[in-house]
């Protein structure tokens, strides 16, 4: 095939392919562009998820009628005058190619009015092709309608994600912005439903109430370092606050919003010894450095920047959230947990009681359901002996000493109930105080999709306000545990998997809830609790691992001991 010049639009769709990755890109582009413009209020509008339409309308500056035409042209940019000013970026955008991109792909139409203007001016143009510039009502400011993206690119459109991990990436965006800009008035809305709201008020721990619930966001730390040239503020968790996966470690240079991992390596060791393995932390950080000192032109998205120093800004951003943890008194001593309550009958009754009654009791495995490995795991009779650093139970059996992580055994007792009785509808428990749970809109709307397969589980909510809820009921295999941390459990799983519930997914969702919920490490249980989680995890048909493959327990034989102490020569 001869080498030939493309026809501009197929260069257009080319170019436009880097910068419009998703409707969340447009958003994106868009939001930048009302900041730059110096907006103090900017209102987005998606439906069908930003395919059908994305509006996004602010009070800024506007655009003059004479630049109008030329702002849909690529390469053409206010912010920018020469090859120096790459070295000193201050603004979002700059490099002039959003507005050219998105109107090659999609049906564009732009309203402008500066404050000179008498009148507003207004501007389409359809898959790169432009209309004459039509003058209009409008107020002082601009709105960026667009429709059908990807029209004439079905291979992007096919690509896209499902509506709600669209409409969750939307929301993400938008959220980011209003934390890096608290005085910028945000409002989302979504399938004509108020998604997102920030008030713009300067209060960045607001805009996090309305992201993780007010619960969450009143226990965040504050961290607040400043260097000679260099400063870095923002919020991060305690360490009894964590998620499954990095999703909520956000961080912000100059008000930008950038992906680093090297950043994130500094924050989670500043974790170190703090974490459990496999939880992340909650992190927002804004960071602020000279503009000559970091270069945001090296990401098609502009979502990765390169600093000048990296090495420095790492030890920096280590330093100062080690110190906003060690400092706060929620370090000093372990979090407030809640008591273990082992069922009743386990309390009161010996192993061989309840050996007795194995035959008879509801809570014995049938053979035909084929939940657990057919590998015999099984443990012999254990003598509790004693608890140590208030994590591992110490028994005897006659085979040995065995040390007993409370917490990856209490995960398998719950995950091997739940599965016994899921096989039916769950019985529910009233709770004698209900549970608030405040979650964000996109959580709030995830829950209310799923309350049915809840309601299947045992659990009972309702609405109890804007995006809070009220749980008064829970599944009697969780009677006792944090209502709350079950429900957030399974929102979690929910978000990072859209794949339909069958019984694969339902039992990794069980594991996550039973991990959440099960006795923590650190946590005083009584004697009789001890003795009563022994009797349950000899009578589990997998006892030596927790649902996730962590073991439970360590053996130490007879013959080891022996060895250690020479009796049966060195080891």
């Amino acid at each position: 095939m001869p080498i030939q010049i493309l026809p501009p639009e197929v260069a257009s769709q080319i170019a436009a392919g880097e910068v419009v990755e998703r409707p969340a890109s447009v958003v994106k582009e868009l939001i930048e562009n009302a900041l730059d413009a110096k907006a103090t209020q900017v209102t987005i509008q998606c439906l069908a998820a930003g395919r059908k339409l994305i509006e996004v309308s602010d009070n800024g500056e506007g655009i003059a009628a004479g630049e109008l035409a030329l702002a849909v042209h690529r390469h053409a940019t206010s912010k920018l005058h020469s090859a120096q000013d790459l070295g000193r970026i201050r603004t979002l955008g700059f490099r002039g190619e959003a507005l050219a991109s998105i109107g090659s792909i999609a049906r564009l139409t732009i309203t402008s009015r500066t404050q000179l203007q008498a009148v507003g001016y207004r501007l389409m143009v359809d898959g790169g092709a432009q209309s004459q510039i039509m003058a209009t009502g409008a107020p002082p400011g601009t709105t960026v309608r667009v429709e059908d993206l990807f029209f004439n690119v079905p291979a992007r459109r096919k690509f896209l994600k499902s509506d709600l991990t669209e409409r969750q990436r939307i929301e993400a965006l938008v959220a980011d912005y209003a934390l890096a800009f608290p005085n910028v008035q945000f409002q989302l809305t979504q399938e004509s439903r108020l998604s997102f709201a920030s008030s713009g008020n300067g209060d960045q721990r607001e805009v996090l109430t309305s992201l993780i619930g007010i619960e969450e966001a009143n226990q965040l730390i504050e961290v607040c370092y400043v260097d000679a040239d260099f400063r870095v503020t923002g919020f991060v968790s305690p360490p009894g606050i964590t998620r499954s996966n990095r999703r909520e470690i956000h961080f912000f240079v100059n008000q930008r919003p950038i992906q680093d991992s090297t950043l994130a390596s500094a924050v989670l060791q500043a974790y170190h010894t703090l974490l459990m393995v496999g939880r992340y932390p909650l992190v927002w950080l804004f960071l602020e450095i000279d503009a000559s000192q970091v270069d945001v032109n090296v990401h098609p998205a502009k979502a990765e920047v390169r600093f000048a120093d990296a090495g420095r800004i790492f030890g920096l951003v280590q330093h100062a959230v080690r110190r906003a943890l060690v400092t706060d008194a929620s370090v000093a001593g372990r979090p407030n947990l809640p008591i273990w309550q082992p069922p009743f009958d386990q309390i009161q009754h010996r192993r061989s009681e309840v050996e007795q009654d194995a035959d008879t009791t509801p809570m014995r495995i049938q053979p035909r359901s084929m939940e657990f490995p057919t590998l015999d795991q099984k443990i012999p009779l254990l003598r509790w002996i004693g608890q140590i650093a208030n994590t591992y139970i110490i028994a005897e059996g006659p085979d040995g000493l065995y040390l007993i992580d409370q917490h990856a055994a209490h995960e398998r007792i719950l995950y091997e109930r739940f599965l016994r009785q899921s096989q039916t509808k769950i019985p529910s428990q009233k709770l004698l105080q209900p549970s608030l749970l405040s979650l964000s809109s996109t959580q709030a709307r995830l829950l209310e999709e799923q309350i049915p397969t809840l309601h299947y589980w045992g659990f009972e909510i309702v609405l109890f306000g804007v995006n809070t809820y009220q749980i008064r009921a829970v599944p009697t295999i969780l009677a006792g545990t944090d209502a709350a941390l079950a429900v957030r459990a399974t929102l979690e799983e929910f978000e990072e998997n859209e794949e339909p519930l069958n019984r694969e997914v339902e039992k990794r969702l069980i594991a996550r809830i039973c991990k959440r919920v099960a006795v923590k490490a650190g946590q005083s249980l009584s004697p009789d609790e001890q003795k009563a989680l022994l009797r349950e995890l000899e009578n589990c048909q997998s006892p030596r691992t927790c649902p996730h493959g962590r073991p439970t327990m360590i053996h130490l034989s007879v013959d080891i001991l022996e060895r250690q102490f020479g009796r049966k020569g060195s080891v």
